[in-house]
């Protein structure tokens, strides 16, 4: 059977099952009109597929049946012509071929198996696949290899249906049909407190991902970098891994329909203005930033520049107001350095409303350009849920929300609790979490600006001491001084809201030692399509 190159990993299928894939995949509009069709059916079956493979604990795809016993990393050649495999680990070099069971994913998208007991990540290798793989790395604890050639393909393999997935680099698991994204992201915080709080993986007391119907379309809000594209004309998008190539996704399958739609809307616009981009003295155009009020319609506009007043940002946002009556806010926000960082300091209000009006469940929140809020709606109700679950308030408890933002998931659970306190260091995202409280009537919730491990302590010293504590730390986790003073404080229920299985791990392992029981951890999968993905964990104390 003649083999076929992929675009993206530049490996050879074998299987009849990935020979009809490319034959889809050569024609990325069919390819896409399928996958939205079938994406809300994709979606259902994940669910089924969830619950009937696990046995209700989500086993991951991958760990291996009797056909996995025929195959294992550095086996002898199946067949004559096979380059010799290194006889150990520790010999492996740049260029070395390898063939690899994949047992799961990394925490990146990345197949993980191993080879004379080193783990080898290898991008576009899924699990359960036995693959061809070319060393590009030999760490000490790791190898790092290019997916070759396909021996044993996934069931879960299918076509990506987005025609950029090769060049982006915004999703990383488009080439894995819904249901075995569902099942590997289970295997990921399986594994992460198998390797960080030494917990059985059978042991875990981890419930099925909660996934979605439709994984589609989901996210609120772009931010899409401005540089010149394919002959000079402006790109919208985001850098290529690895490159200065600037991707155009103003087509995104994974961003709101009315996003895309004023995103295209506003290149064309600012392509024929000739608006200048990039950082120099002049001051041009750096970055796009598009929200959307899923309900309403509305969409904020902000654009990001080396100076407030840029070349044509005047006749931009005229044209603007006058062809994209869906945007009702449009901001600069002004950002001179040449750091990633998206948003500089300082931003204006040029037309229109200064917020964004969204709803979240019975919630309202007024956004201001640069106010933090969660990018899928649908799945946000169903984690603050979990959330409300397991701080299992009765109306008389008082509840500390640390790293609470704009206050969302300390206005969800007010309602249950005699009193809410939120604690943030962004002092802007304070004034939006007071603002909120009083849109929505929440008088018995109050925010303050600081740091948790500052003003826990203090509270607690003035006869302050919460029933519940929430943390929603950022991907690294929990401040350790916080963890010290969670202990010192002895809440009776803890709620750890975390997106990055391997640091909610490490900071539940301290915990654990230090008189908490963790009762269950819950995975929803805010970002269907990437490799990402949140949890929400309930602790006890062990002594209550």
């Amino acid at each position: 059977m003649d083999s076929k190159p992929n675009a993206k990993h530049g490996f050879k299928h074998k299987s009849k099952a990935s020979k009809s894939a490319k034959t889809d995949a050569k024609s990325p509009a069919t390819a896409r009109s399928a996958e939205s069709r079938t994406g809300e059916q994709r979606g259902k079956a994940g669910q089924t597929s969830l619950r009937q493979s696990s046995g209700g604990q989500g086993q991951a795809a991958g760990r291996g049946g009797s056909d996995n016993k025929r195959r294992t990393a550095g086996s002898k050649p199946a067949h004559p012509g096979r380059a010799a495999a290194p006889a150990s680990a520790d010999e492996v070099k740049v260029g070395d071929k390898l063939v690899v069971t994949i047992k799961r994913l990394g925490i990146n998208g990345e197949g993980v198996g191993y080879y004379k007991r080193k783990a080898v990540f290898i991008d576009g290798a899924l699990p359960d696949e036995v693959v061809k793989a070319t060393v590009t790395a030999a760490e000490p604890k790791r190898l790092v290899a290019r997916l070759t050639e396909i021996e044993r393909q996934s069931p879960h393999r299918i076509a990506p249906p987005c025609p950029v997935y090769d060049t982006c680099g915004g999703c990383q698991l488009q080439h894995m049909a819904y249901e075995g994204q569902l099942l590997a992201k289970e295997e990921i915080v399986r594994e992460a407190f198998t390797r960080y709080a030494r917990i059985d993986r059978d042991a875990l007391p981890l419930r099925p991902v909660l996934g979605m119907e439709a994984p589609w379309s989901y996210r609120n809000k772009a931010q899409l970098q401005a540089g010149p594209g394919p002959g000079g004309r402006l790109a919208l998008g985001l850098y290529e891994p690895g490159s200065r190539r600037l991707v155009d996704i103003t087509g995104c399958a994974v961003q709101h329909p009315g996003i895309n739609a004023a995103a295209a809307k506003v290149r064309q616009l600012a392509d024929r203005l000739g608006v200048p981009v990039g950082t120099g003295s002049r001051g041009g155009l750096r970055t796009i930033v598009l929200r959307v009020a899923p309900h309403s319609g509305e969409l904020q506009l902000t654009l990001v520049a080396a100076a407030e007043q840029f070349d044509r940002s005047d006749e931009l946002v005229r044209l603007v107001q006058e062809h994209i009556p869906e945007i009702t806010s449009i901001s600069v926000n002004i950002n001179p350095g040449t750091s990633p960082l998206i948003f500089g300091e300082r931003t204006e209000l040029l037309w229109g409303k200064p917020a964004l009006g969204v709803s979240l469940g019975e919630l309202q929140f007024d956004l201001s350009p640069r106010a933090f809020f969660q990018l899928n709606p649908e799945q946000t109700v169903k984690l603050y849920e979990s959330v409300k679950e397991a701080a299992s308030l009765t109306g008389r408890e008082t509840v500390v929300d640390a790293y609470c933002g704009t206050g969302t998931i300390g206005l969800w659970l007010a309602p249950f609790a005699k009193e809410v306190r939120g604690i943030e260091i962004i002092e802007e995202a304070i004034e939006d979490a007071r603002r909120n409280a009083e849109l929505n009537g929440r008088e018995n919730a109050s925010f303050y600006a600081g740091k948790a491990e500052e003003l826990l302590p203090r509270w607690v010293k003035q006869g302050y001491r919460p029933d519940v504590i929430v943390v929603d730390p950022p991907r690294t986790g929990c401040d350790p001084a916080l963890l010290q003073a969670i202990v010192k404080t002895k809440p009776k229920r803890m709620v750890y809201v975390s997106c990055n299985p391997s640091t909610l791990a490490k900071d539940c392992s301290y915990l654990l030692e230090n008189g908490f029981e963790l009762k269950w951890v819950q995975p929803v999968d805010m970002f269907p399509q990437t490799s990402h993905v949140e949890c929400c964990t309930l602790l006890v104390r062990k002594d209550n």
